[in-house]
C-alpha cells in the first residue's frame, strides 16, 4: 500500500501547528476546458448534488458538461484578473493576513511554529496537496477553517469529506479540529455591520437593504441540513446591530440551477418584485460569500442589478464581500486562536527532546525516595 504525505513519523522534527483555510474553489483558467474539468469535479460531489448517481453521471456527462462550460468560462472571462479569479486571490490575501496578525499577536515568538495556508475543495491548490505540504513541514497539530459562515453539507461537510479522505491515505493522523460555522459569531456580525455602515456612510442609505445567500435545494433543509437556519439567524444579528426590521432587510437566495425548488425567496424574482412595486433603491450585501468570487461580482453587482432597473428601480449597490477587511481578518484570525490557543500554551517537547527522552535511561523519570 502506498502513502503519501508524512508517511513516517519523524523523530527529530519539532511539533507545529497547521492552520487550514479553505474555499470552494475555482478553474484554472477562463476557458472552455478548464471550466468543464472545474465543473466535473464539483458537481460530481455527492454532497453537491444528492441525485441517485447513475441518473446524475448520464444527466451531468451527456448535457450538463457539452453546454455549461463554455457558457461559464465567458462568465468567468468578465472577472479574471491577471492574478487568476476573485476567489483565488481574495483566500490567498486573507490567508497571509491571517498569517501576519497571528505573528504580530504575540510578542514573545509562540507563533513561529504555525504554519498557515490555504486550500480550494475543487481545482488547485487542493486540500490533498497542501495537507501533503503541511505534514511534510512537521504539522502535529491541524486546524481547519472553510470559509463558509454559514454551516450547509454541500460546503462545510464536504471539505470535512476531503480532509477525512486525504487522511486516508496517511500512514500518521495528526492531532485534528475541524470549525464547522461562524454564522453567529459576534466579530463576523460586527465586521458585516460595519461593511454596511461604512457603504452607507460614503454613498447613503437605500430604501431597503437585501442580503443574500447562496441557494441550495429545498430538500437539503427538508432533509436536515441547518444552512437556511444559520442564515436566517445571520440575518437577523445583522439587522439588529444596523436597527433595521424586517420591512428594511429582506433575506434571500441567489444562485439556483435546475428545476428543483430551492430555498426561497429567490433573489433575483424579490429584485424584481420589489422595483415593480415601487422601491427605487436597494443596497445589497452578500454575509454568506466571504470572498467576492462570480456569484457576487456577476450575477450579484451586474446581472441582478440590470433586473432591478429594468423594472424600474433607480439606485442600486452592491456592497463587496467582506474580502481582507481589517474587520474580516481580525474575526478569522480570532476564531482560528480560539481553536488552537491550548496548543500553543502546550508548548510540547519537540520530537528530539521527546525520542531522547524515552530511550535515554538516565533522563527518565525517577521517583524520590
Amino acid at each position: 500500500m502506498k502513502f503519501s504525505g508524512q508517511a513516517d513519523f519523524n523523530h527529530k522534527r519539532q511539533d507545529k501547528i497547521g492552520v487550514l483555510v479553505t474555499n470552494l474553489g475555482t478553474p484554472q483558467a477562463a476557458t472552455g476546458k478548464a471550466l468543464k474539468k472545474y465543473l466535473k469535479q464539483f458537481l460530481s460531489d455527492p454532497r453537491v448534488v444528492e441525485i441517485p448517481r447513475v441518473i446524475w453521471w448520464l444527466i451531468l456527462n451527456g448535457i450538463i458538461l457539452n453546454i455549461r462550460p463554455k457558457r461559464s468560462a465567458k462568465l468567468y472571462e468578465t472577472v479574471w484578473t491577471e492574478r487568476g479569479s476573485p476567489l483565488l486571490y481574495h483566500t490567498q490575501d486573507q490567508a497571509d493576513a491571517i498569517r501576519k496578525q497571528l505573528a504580530e499577536q504575540n510578542s514573545h515568538g509562540e507563533t513561529d511554529n504555525i504554519i498557515v495556508k490555504f486550500a480550494m475543495r475543487y481545482g488547485q491548490p487542493s486540500i490533498e496537496s497542501v495537507m501533503e505540504e503541511m505534514q511534510r513541514e512537521g504539522a502535529s497539530k491541524i486546524v481547519v477553517l472553510p470559509l463558509y459562515p454559514q454551516y450547509s453539507g454541500a460546503t462545510s461537510g464536504s471539505t470535512f469529506d476531503a480532509i477525512a479522505a486525504t487522511f486516508t491515505k496517511t500512514r500518521w493522523v495528526p492531532h485534528f479540529r475541524f470549525i464547522s460555522s461562524y454564522h453567529d459569531n459576534d466579530n463576523y456580525i460586527n465586521a458585516c455591520a460595519e461593511k454596511i455602515k461604512a457603504h452607507w456612510q460614503e454613498n447613503g442609505r437605500s430604501e431597503k437593504l437585501l442580503l443574500s445567500y447562496h441557494g441550495v435545494p429545498r430538500s437539503y433543509l427538508e432533509a436536515g441540513d441547518p444552512y437556511y437556519c444559520h442564515c436566517q439567524k445571520t440575518s437577523r444579528l445583522i439587522a439588529e446591530k444596523l436597527g433595521l426590521d424586517k420591512e428594511q432587510c429582506i433575506t434571500t437566495f441567489q444562485s439556483r440551477f435546475g428545476k428543483a425548488e430551492w430555498l426561497r425567496p429567490y433573489t433575483d424574482a424579490t429584485l424584481k418584485e420589489l422595483s415593480a412595486n415601487g422601491t427605487k433603491s436597494i443596497d445589497v450585501f452578500c454575509p454568506g460569500f466571504s470572498a467576492d468570487c462570480l456569484e457576487t461580482i456577476e450575477e450579484i453587482a451586474e446581472e441582478n442589478k440590470e433586473y432591478f432597473m429594468e423594472g424600474g428601480g433607480e439606485s442600486y449597490h452592491y456592497i463587496t464581500a467582506l474580502n481582507s477587511e481589517p474587520l474580516h481578518i481580525e474575526t478569522l484570525t480570532d476564531i482560528i486562536r480560539h481553536n488552537i490557543q491550548d496548543w500553543i500554551v502546550e508548548k510540547p517537547m519537540d520530537n528530539e527532546q521527546r525520542y531522547t527522552l524515552a530511550h535515554s535511561p538516565d533522563l527518565a523519570y525517577k521517583p524520590k525516595v
